[in-house]
């Protein structure tokens, strides 16, 4: 199957593109404005679907809104005609579209001019009107709030909120190439009647983005792991981390350091509890306590060693081997005396889960010896 996208270096086109790529029944030919003179005849000759992304929405004239959204695509449909072709025609529009202003004019234009075309040839035509789109790849500091706000908190640069309480309503890019792709597959869209729509769309107020994203990068040090169940915040972390500047992937982690070893938390959540990790010198032993509450989950990650157990009420002491050879999740029940004794020659690596973060005004933990 032969795909056309156009405006394929913007940036829906660059997402949609490498979508489309991992299919092995598909054949993409891009074109942008720096396009071979010809390729988009060629396209227009040989597609079999075509995906109208291309357009303009800050230009240095006000013309080019004209020429860039609804001239060039009265020049598709036009050339379609010419070539008497009907192939399935995807445009990409805006909610701005229903605004009298230059660029609102040029949209609403050049949805006319797509349906006019499906009306005269009987082809089959979807015309999308997206709100605001967001995710990776779309340029910052240009006409995605989103971006701007991610690019610039990540670097520690200032943004600029006008009214705080102002709504926006966004859709995630992964979610648009979803729609868009499920059309060139047969399935019908949701719809309004005649404008195609992508779902689900969020709102929020520039405040409350501005607010959320901060908090993502303050994580780092909070080790305050976002509401991963929420899919709006999922999406927006997503896009947060995809603008981390190259040399700023990694980050230190807090350590506290005694004779033992080291120890270090990783992330905590009110929804999951927390995530920390130790190192373990030869022979130390960690734990001798209980929890009323707590429920943990230890993991050896590398080493070996003995995790034992006796039940606060009496018994038999309980012991479990344990090695990084073989992963395996040993569960700290509450009301049981645990501990963890490195029996190996090196260090050992242990990652825990708890159930609930640390408080250390409500700590429920008792020392006592196993």
């Amino acid at each position: 199957m032969k795909i056309l996208v156009t405006g394929a270096r913007g940036f829906i086109g660059k997402n949609l593109i490498v979508a489309l790529k991992r299919r092995a029944d598909v054949d993409v030919i891009e074109y942008d404005l720096d396009s071979p003179a010809g390729l988009l005849e060629e396209g227009l000759t040989r597609a079999d679907v075509i995906y109208h992304l291309a357009g303009i929405n800050r230009p240095e004239r006000v013309e080019e809104f004209t020429e860039g959204n609804f001239d060039l695509t009265r020049q598709v449909c036009d050339d379609l005609r010419r070539l008497g072709r009907t192939p399935l025609l995807v445009l990409s529009s805006s909610k701005q579209a229903t605004l009298d202003n230059p660029y609102g004019l040029s949209k609403r234009q050049a949805e006319e001019a797509v349906f006019d075309f499906g009306r005269e040839t009987g082809g089959s035509v979807f015309v999308f009107r997206l709100p605001g789109v967001f995710g990776k790849w779309c340029r910052p500091n240009y006409n995605s709030v989103v971006a701007t706000f991610c690019h610039n908190i990540a670097r520690d640069l200032s943004i600029a909120i006008s009214d705080p309480s102002r709504e926006i309503e966004l859709v995630y890019i992964d979610d648009v190439v979803h729609a868009f792709i499920s059309v060139m597959d047969g399935r019908l869209p949701v719809s309004d009647g005649k404008y195609c729509l992508v779902e689900p769309t969020y709102r929020i107020s520039l405040g409350a983005l501005a607010g959320t994203i901060r908090g993502f990068q303050d994580s780092r040090v909070s080790l305050a792991l976002p509401d991963m169940s929420d899919p709006f915040t999922r999406a927006l972390y997503a896009t947060y981390v995809s603008y981390l500047p190259a040399d700023s992937f990694a980050y230190p982690l807090m350590q506290r350091t005694d004779p033992r070893g080291e120890l270090a938390e990783l992330l905590k959540s009110p929804h999951i509890g927390q995530i920390f990790v130790s190192c373990t010198r030869p022979g130390i032993t960690r734990g001798h306590h209980y929890h009323d509450t707590k429920v943990e989950k230890f993991v050896v990650l590398e080493g070996d060693a003995v995790i034992r157990f006796r039940h606060i009420l009496g018994g038999d002491v309980i012991e479990y081997p344990v090695s990084g050879r073989e992963f395996r999740v040993v569960d700290i029940p509450p009301g049981y005396i645990h501990s963890i004794e490195n029996v190996g020659q090196n260090d050992l690596i242990v990652l825990f889960w708890a159930n609930e973060i640390f408080d250390p005004l409500i700590p429920d933990t008792f020392g006592m010896m196993v």
